[in-house]
């Protein structure tokens, strides 16, 4: 263990009782269900390539996205597969069908989270931005290293909804005011034209926080948690490239753990996934331009 989270960083939810998921959104967030959480401490805001690069100096550690790549792990696979990176986003020249993920994601090699966009990016202008290409285990080895623990998703939609815990947004019922500027999703026409201030990551606490003090709960980037994803009910499509569910120790397909709270892609029309109940499964061993994380304290529930 490395350093422990200064307490002024955290906040604490007590445990409630609350609705966790919806019946008026996706179909994988239902159905609605009483969930019980117990007291713990989250950190304010998602964790800033400021404080990943602390870990990384510290530690020695090379994220997924760093290390090479196992042939026998993908057998078949070109060996310009094989090298190290990560899925970037790239916006499109103009409109585009909105079916075909392919056209603004790519898998770019050298990409990391020191090289946010591939080989030549830096994130010396990004030191607050929350930091992104990181898998399942690189989000689970800082929490570890800090002294806490990734979220459950149930603790995670608790802290969200801010003790609004019907309401469809971190904010309230209604959607974002056209005047108003209440979180990081796509503003504009996706997959190719942001609104000026939108379309990427921001530093963390750009936008008001939710009722309980925690930042970009809505928006920005996708968030780890410790929960495995089931598979029913799920929606095709969307925000995260499709990879089947599956048990753990498969040698052919990856699984999945639950991401929570939408990013800066999220389009409302598109993608209104940026609420507390919105959930996707996301492949344990692939960081993305848009995934990041938080740390949990206390005992999961």
């Amino acid at each position: 263990m490395g350093v422990i989270a200064p307490a002024a960083e955290l906040v604490v939810i007590e445990g409630a009782e609350f609705s966790m998921g919806s019946d008026r959104h996706y179909p994988e967030e239902a159905p609605a269900h009483p969930a019980r959480v117990e007291s713990f401490r989250m950190s304010r805001t998602p964790v800033t390539n400021r404080e990943f690069a602390a870990f990384a100096r510290a530690t020695g550690y090379r994220s997924v996205a760093e290390r090479p790549l196992d042939p026998e792990a993908f057998p078949g696979a070109p060996a310009e597969n094989l090298q190290p990176g990560s899925m970037v986003f790239t916006g499109t020249p103009g409109p585009a069908d909105l079916r075909h993920l392919s056209q603004w994601w790519a898998w770019v090699p050298g990409a990391n989270w020191r090289r946010p966009v591939g080989p030549g990016s830096t994130i010396a202008d990004r030191a607050d931005h929350p930091v992104v290409h990181v898998a399942h285990e690189d989000a689970a080895a800082y929490a570890e290293w800090v002294g806490g623990r990734l979220p459950t998703e149930a603790e995670w939609e608790l802290a969200a909804r801010g003790g609004r815990h019907a309401a469809s947004f971190t904010w309230g019922d209604d959607p974002e005011p056209a005047d108003a500027h209440l979180a990081n999703f796509w503003h504009g026409d996706f997959p190719w034209r942001a609104r000026p201030g939108y379309g990427s990551t921001t530093p963390v606490g750009s936008f008001p926080p939710n009722d309980f003090g925690l930042y970009d709960m809505a928006g920005n980037v996708w968030e780890w948690t410790s929960d495995w994803y089931a598979a029913h009910n799920e929606a095709p499509g969307c925000c995260v490239p499709e990879v089947s569910s599956i048990e753990p120790g498969s040698a052919f397909e990856v699984p999945r753990k639950v991401v929570k709270g939408g990013s800066f892609l999220c389009a409302d029309s598109y993608c209104q996934r940026y609420r507390p109940a919105a959930r996707r499964g996301q492949a344990i061993d692939t960081g993305m331009s848009h995934v990041g994380f938080r740390v949990a304290f206390g005992e999961p529930t």
